[in-house]
């Protein structure tokens, strides 16, 4: 069961709002931010404003094996804040204020994202964009909470990222995944014997690996092999040497781009053909690989797809590579539907209280980048599709 959120936490929580803002030009909501700058420890302020400022504290890894989500999530919020600001900003009763972000690095670790956390509330955030990886978004699951703070999670899809009443995800939980893509693997690819290759180190490959598996059998399907690695191996010709020895028909990898890059590599080296499946964590997979083939037809599970021809998406990819001289993954699009998430909570609120803005979450509904009509629970969690990515000719294409 759920804590519901103390007074004395509310409290707190508007302390140090209140002493945050102070140090800006006031509590009010109006300050007067830094032009846009990165520190050496990877913070950053939004460009310069003057008047009611609503402060958004952004929290990933944007140094770090995990780098490429942290930047991801950061530059697709940026993209959002600047079309919002741009477009007059966001109307909450009679006030209009403009967003800014601050972002701290967390390397994706949990000591870092507790400093981060410390370090954007400091520098007055109102609402957290944060963490990005599920460890780290753990970490501070409790700290926000006592904190009494909204927190967005993009991309933290461990179920105890939103385990506390002031908590939401835009992704797809860890469950939902493993549950997606067993169905995948036996009604639509029609797998009868998968074999596994996890990170039992991980909150995030453990969560989708269990779920998957319990789904697989109930479809009447076989996990031959079900083989562990720790996170920051290398090599894994030990696991694939038992697989190749069973009859398995695919191998699924419920692991981050990084992993699935070496094991997907050390299969072709080893003279296997087994076909891929990944969960989300493989977006990027194929800035990392230096050959393609070695994921070619690999599928993996997404809530978004670069190339879809929607007005939104097409005008989001536009504006992102223009920025940043990349197309955005989903990390990106889960940042940018966060920051109008947060947008939207403070229409429906008409407020920039904390508690408001919770109490709206459940209210509201965002047409997105990840999903048309997107709604929340009272958990935490995000109604809406999903997509599945397949890698062709060494581009991402969607799978149907």
């Amino acid at each position: 069961m759920k804590k519901m959120t103390k007074v004395m936490s509310m409290a707190l929580a508007a302390s140090l709002v209140v002493a945050s803002l102070t140090a800006c030009g006031g509590s009010d909501g109006k300050a007067e931010t830094k032009a846009a700058e990165t520190t050496a420890d990877g913070e950053t302020s939004a460009a310069s404003a003057d008047g009611e400022v609503f402060m958004i504290g952004g929290i990933g890894p944007v140094t770090g094996d995990a780098a490429s989500y942290g930047n991801s999530v950061k530059q697709g919020a940026e993209i959002a804040i600047k079309e919002i600001n741009e477009a007059g900003g966001v109307t909450v009763g009679d006030k209009t204020y403009t967003l800014d972000m601050v972002f701290a690095d967390d390397e994706a670790t949990e000591d870092k994202a507790i400093q981060a956390y410390n370090s954007v509330m400091d520098q007055g955030a109102q609402a957290i964009l944060g963490c990005v990886t599920s460890g780290a978004c753990i970490a501070i699951t409790d700290l926000t909470a006592e904190d009494g703070i909204l927190q967005i999670t993009p991309s933290g899809s461990a179920m105890d990222c939103t385990k506390n009443d002031n908590a939401f995800r835009i992704c797809f939980t860890d469950p939902a995944q493993g549950v997606t893509m067993a169905d995948l693997a036996a009604d639509t690819l029609g797998y009868k014997k998968v074999a596994v290759i996890y990170d039992n180190s991980s909150d995030y490959s453990m969560g989708i690996k269990e779920a998957f598996e319990e789904e697989f059998a109930a479809k009447g399907g076989e996990v031959v092999a079900s083989e562990a690695f720790t996170g920051g191996d290398v090599d894994f010709n030990t696991q694939l040497t038992t697989i190749k020895g069973t009859d398995a028909e695919a191998i699924f990898v419920p692991a981050y781009y990084q992993e699935a890059t070496y094991i997907t590599k050390q299969a072709k080296d080893m003279g296997m053909e087994l076909p891929f499946l990944g969960s989300d964590g493989w977006d990027g997979v194929l800035g990392t690989v230096t050959d393609t083939t070695t994921v070619e037809d690999a599928i993996f599970l997404s809530p978004f797809f670069a190339a879809d021809p929607s007005e939104n998406v097409a005008a989001f990819v536009a504006a992102y590579e223009a920025a940043y001289n990349a197309t955005p993954d989903q990390f990106a699009a889960d940042a940018y539907d966060g920051i109008y998430t947060i947008k939207a909570a403070m229409e429906q609120a008409g407020s920039i209280e904390s508690a408001d803005l919770i109490a709206a979450m459940t209210e509201i509904t965002v047409d997105g980048l990840t999903g048309d009509g997107i709604t929340y629970t009272a958990e935490g969690e995000p109604n809406k599709g999903s997509k599945f990515i397949q890698i062709k000719d060494g581009a991402y294409t969607l799978y149907e």
